[in-house]
């Protein structure tokens, strides 16, 4: 606990696959394909390796945090060498503890490479053994764990099936791939999955490199200012696609895009809206704003993005959710509290709790003072 008088909560970490999560826990038809971890000798180090893709997992970004940034490297990285938090729930409260934080969104980190497999009965068998595992670690400490599971929304029946199972494991929200296996999530062949999640409470959210996305040009580094392009998309999707208009209360959590990016995006939406709403299919017009739409069903996380805290007033900050990425190269871990006494200086105390806190706990039903005493105790 920091001395804010309320639990700082991360709305996006990960963890760190350990190599029996899909051979242990997958459908023992697909045991021979499972996902697995293999040497790949001194100067690769140990790798994930996903039947179907040709580009394994290397474990040097995964588990970077805290790392001085010249010592931050790709290969060459072993699993054991990685925080072992990211596998072990008792270790991963001395990380939370260490930064500051009293609970964590979990989400997957060898899953995200998984939501762009194109072969759908596999990524629906690696989904249900990761949601098997990701309960029993979030099971541990279910205060201060929130795991999110996975679905690979073969179809929208199946989507409404899982949503119900992720909800009987205990999980807090579902990560969705960026890629449905029928149409695309503006159809209204979607309307019931919509429906039912918000019936269930399940958050459903759209993280970043889950979706099948152009390589960036010029140097690979590039590809890091492009990331965001494809929860960008779909945020666009399914405002102008009417998901909204059909479901006011449902809750899209774009993950780790930023948010710095919203105000002007909601202009530029507006703008398109009023110069040429009449592209939209007939019955597909809006009796509101997009900028409306995004500002009440969309939440942004964001780790150390200075423009999302400075422009906080230029959109709705009751849906910016503050993360600190752990245990992955971005993380702003161990150093949060730092980053966040200069990043929010210009915050009100009800902009920041909110922030910091009360966003995300809404969002997810975190009873707060249950949370601080599970962490003071």
């Amino acid at each position: 606990m920091t001395d804010r008088g309320y639990p700082v909560i991360s709305a996006d970490s990960h963890i760190t696959e350990p190599p029996n999560t899909y051979i242990d826990y997958i459908d023992p038809a697909f045991r021979d394909r499972a996902p697995k971890m293999v040497d790949g000798g001194e100067d690769v180090g140990d790798l994930f390796v996903i039947d179907g893709m040709s580009r394994p997992v290397p474990m040097g970004l995964v588990a970077a945090a805290g790392k001085p940034a010249e010592e931050i490297r790709v290969m060459g990285v072993r699993f054991a060498d990685l925080h072992r938090g990211g596998w072990d729930p008792e270790a991963r409260l001395g990380d939370q503890d260490r930064d500051g934080v009293a609970a964590e969104v979990i989400y997957p980190t060898v899953g995200m490479q998984l939501c762009n497999h194109k072969e759908l009965d596999y990524k629906k068998a690696c989904f249900d053994a990761y949601n098997r595992w990701i309960a029993e670690y979030c099971g541990a400490h279910p205060d201060r764990l929130l795991g999110c599971g996975q679905t690979a929304m073969r179809t929208p029946e199946e989507g409404i099936a899982d949503l119900h199972r992720i909800k009987e494991l205990g999980l807090r929200g579902v990560m969705m791939p960026g890629d449905p296996g029928v149409e695309d999530y503006d159809s209204t062949v979607y309307d019931d999955f919509w429906r039912a999640a918000v019936d269930l409470g399940l958050p459903l959210s759209f993280h970043i490199l889950t979706t099948r996305d152009a390589r960036p040009r010029g140097p690979k580094m590039n590809g890091f200012l492009s990331v965001v392009r494809g929860c960008q998309d779909i945020m666009g999707m399914l405002v102008l696609g009417g998901v909204f208009e059909r479901h006011p209360e449902l809750r899209i959590v774009c993950v780790e895009a930023d948010a710095g990016w919203a105000p002007h995006f909601m202009y530029r939406m507006d703008h398109a809206y009023k110069r040429h709403r009449y592209w939209l299919p007939p019955g597909q017009q809006l009796s509101r704003l997009p900028s409306d739409y995004f500002s009440e069903n969309v939440y942004l996380t964001f780790q150390d993005d200075w423009t999302a805290f400075r422009h906080a007033d230029a959109m709705n900050w009751h849906r910016l959710l503050w993360a600190n990425d752990f245990p992955h190269s971005d993380s702003t871990w161990p150093w949060s509290q730092d980053v966040l006494a200069e990043q929010t200086a210009s915050l009100s105390d009800e902009q920041c709790e909110a922030i910091l806190s009360a966003n995300v706990a809404d969002l997810y039903g975190v009873d707060r003072m249950a949370l601080a005493a599970a962490v003071a105790s």
